[in-house]
């Protein structure tokens, strides 16, 4: 190869190795914000939301440790105020296990009264007690306060995916965390050992829905590959009419005089075939539990 030719092939090739490079050790988490000052954190576990306010950080959420960890450090590069409140939706480890690495930065922690209890029960019973940060404080119906110029609310509509399961409103901003009572195109988790419900589920969803303006921006918990963390209440209705199709399906079949394992060999839910893809038995398995066990 002449001289001259392998310059120009190398000056070529520089732009594609650069990519590689930035391709390989970009940042693993992602962080988008949905106005000024309030914005999603997703890597590993159930979606982040988080606010700057004049009165310090607030944060829904914690992932798993490390995911936190690169939270916290992303959010002290952009604001130096204090870690004033962290709420959790819930208390599945996913949105809780990073809560440990708010020790000591955080006033104050807080979440359902149930969603303590579960947290604490999970805990114990898988000996990771020193693992966790649980809730300084609880509510059981509603918890509001104004936090710099914004209110942040939170509201227990009753059990769906546990028995703990906040609904987050940020009101000036008019943005909810939903939590993982809210999966979008994903087939969801219903955790009957924490007091999940599928027909109270459907309710929750109807009240969340009435409860709040339609230009509404909801987060999600979780959200098929392909498929937005954030939406509207039409991903609701969405959500809702497959949980409605979930017992209708399974009530039918159940009629029908299958068994649970003819039951389990479903690999969609007629009336709701944009949830595909892994997962499908836990909710068959759920829907079958609930309309069959007193």
């Amino acid at each position: 190869m002449k001289r001259r030719s392998f310059i120009i092939q190398s000056a070529l090739a520089l732009p594609s190795i650069d990519l590689l490079a930035k391709s390989l050790f970009a940042d693993p988490w992602t962080i988008k914000m949905l106005n000024k000052t309030t914005g999603i954190f997703t890597e590993r576990g159930g979606t982040i939301l988080f606010k700057f306010t004049k009165d310090g950080i607030v944060v829904i959420d914690t992932q798993f440790p490390d995911q936190a960890g690169h939270l916290i450090t992303e959010l002290k590069k952009q604001n130096e105020k204090p870690f004033e409140l962290l709420i959790n939706t819930h208390h599945h480890g996913d949105h809780t296990g990073g809560n440990i690495k708010f020790k000591g930065l955080v006033n104050r922690v807080l979440a359902h009264t149930n969603s303590k209890a579960n947290q604490i029960r999970v805990a114990t019973a898988n000996k990771s007690e020193a693992n966790q940060l649980y809730p300084s404080h609880t509510f059981d119906s509603v918890w509001s306060e104004k936090m710099g110029r914004d209110r942040i609310t939170l509201h227990y509509f009753g059990p769906g995916h546990t028995n703990g399961d906040s609904v987050i409103h940020l009101e000036k901003d008019n943005i909810i965390h939903m939590g993982d009572l809210m999966f979008n195109r994903r087939h969801p988790n219903v955790d009957r050992s924490s007091g999940a419900n599928i027909s109270s589920w459907i309710k929750v969803i109807d009240k969340t829905i009435s409860s709040f303006s339609n230009k509404t921006t909801y987060v999600f918990g979780h959200a098929a590959e392909g498929y937005s963390v954030t939406g509207t209440s039409k991903d609701l209705i969405a959500f809702k009419n497959y949980l409605d199709a979930l017992l209708n399906h399974t009530s039918k079949e159940i009629a029908s005089g299958k068994t649970k394992e003819e039951i389990l060999k479903a690999t969609e839910i007629p009336g709701a075939t944009e949830w595909k893809g892994d997962g499908i038995l836990r909710p068959i398995t759920a829907a079958y539990e609930e309309l069959t066990q007193k």
